[in-house]
């Protein structure tokens, strides 16, 4: 009880920059939220005027014909991928923020999350850093972080009719060890980095911040696991056939196939390893993985291996080549053999027949597309409904 009253403190999210904290970061720094909405903990006494004032805010929008569609842009989104670099933020916000583009029809894919592969990790928070949310609210929040950014930031308008560096200007921090100035970092280069190669044509997503340096360049052979299922049955196996190099490749846990892309992407250490002080490994699979996360791993592979993607035809064995800094992600294994694999690989059964597990799986797009319903992208209106009674 002690210890968990310690880690879930009160009500509201996980104090790190968990997907939660980041995804309130980003809406913040889109515009879309009043500042220090983000950070601002859920049993501080402010929380209540914060929620007052941004009801009285919505209202004057109304009055003011304020859209979502006017203030959200392209620019809005760059920023948005800018500021998670330096927030240090989970690797979630990719799909999310990829649905988000598509819902808006505002033209915004995977590639662009590289606009934020040179820019340093400012907040010092966990996963990728030492404090906590609480910390961060109390050195100044996101507007600390983003007028730290403003040399970098797109004009882009807010909900309080004002630009957004125009929102952040007077920003104060009063703790410069919680965020930092682009002078003295956590870490540089802290963005979150797509992959692509053979084993991910579509794309790959890894975040740096939170992995092993020495791990960023890395050739090993894999260990694949068929599903979580067998992950989980073999992983402390003292047989296991790994080692420190290995690369763990968990497959049938995308948007498809698991279904529901699922945050099991970090997979654990081999209990073997784990007991000789192995802290890290490079892992790769076609989940996601919580935003509390950390290590190198490897997410969103795309295609999926429900869907017959590449990583679908990786065997035990076979070399896997990882280059963060060069953006790619290579099987090692001749073409020939690979259209063999192809040609003997069997669809896995979708697992349900009717029911929203059917029409879910039916219609779910990719990870590199935000992992969203097929007929729910682009713009719907805003049409009143006719009376049903």
């Amino acid at each position: 009880m002690a210890a968990e009253a310690g880690i879930a403190r009160s009500f509201g999210v996980c104090n790190t920059m968990g997907t939660a904290s980041t995804m309130a970061s980003l809406v913040e720094t889109m515009g879309l939220s009043l500042p220090m909405n983000a950070s601002l903990p859920a049993a501080d006494s402010r929380r209540m005027a914060l929620a007052h004032l941004s009801g009285m805010r919505i209202v004057r929008m109304v009055e003011e014909d304020l859209k979502i569609s006017r203030v959200v842009s392209r620019n809005s989104f760059e920023n948005a991928v800018i500021a998670n670099a330096a927030f240090g933020g989970s690797t979630n916000a990719v799909v999310h923020l990829l649905a988000l583009a598509k819902r808006l029809e505002i033209p915004f894919d995977l590639q662009d999350f590289e606009l934020g592969a040179d820019i340093p990790l400012l907040v010092n928070c966990m996963p990728s850093g030492t404090y906590l949310m609480e910390d961060f609210c109390y050195a100044g929040g996101v507007p600390v972080v983003l007028k730290e950014l403003s040399h970098l930031l797109r004009d882009a308008l807010t909900i309080t009719g004002a630009c957004i560096k125009e929102v952040v200007a007077d920003a104060e921090c009063f703790n410069t060890d919680v965020i930092r100035s682009f002078n003295s970092p956590v870490k540089e280069k802290a963005g979150i980095r797509v992959l692509r190669g053979n084993l991910v044509p579509n794309g790959a997503v890894i975040k740096p911040a939170a992995a092993n340096e020495n791990l960023l360049k890395h050739e090993g052979q894999a260990l694949v696991f068929s599903s979580i299922e067998d992950m989980r049955a073999r992983i402390n196996d003292p047989a296991l056939p790994v080692t420190a190099d290995t690369v763990l490749v968990l497959q049938g846990c995308g948007p498809r196939g698991y279904p529901g892309m699922a945050e099991v992407g970090n997979l654990p250490i081999p209990a073997r390893l784990l007991e000789a002080g192995v802290r890290d490994m490079v892992r790769i699979s076609d989940a996601r993985m919580s935003g509390t996360a950390y290590g190198t791993v490897v997410l969103h592979a795309s295609p999926e291996a429900a869907v017959g993607g590449p990583i679908a035809l990786v065997q035990s064995g076979d070399t896997i080549r990882l280059d963060v800094a060069g953006g790619s992600l290579e099987l090692l294994v001749d073409e020939a053999e690979l259209a063999r694999r192809r040609a003997n690989w069997v669809e896995p059964q979708v697992q349900a027949d009717r029911g929203y597990l059917r029409l879910y799986q039916d219609h779910v797009l990719q990870a590199e597309e935000g992992a969203d319903l097929d007929f729910l992208v682009g713009r719907s209106g805003a049409s009143v409904s006719r009376e049903a009674h």
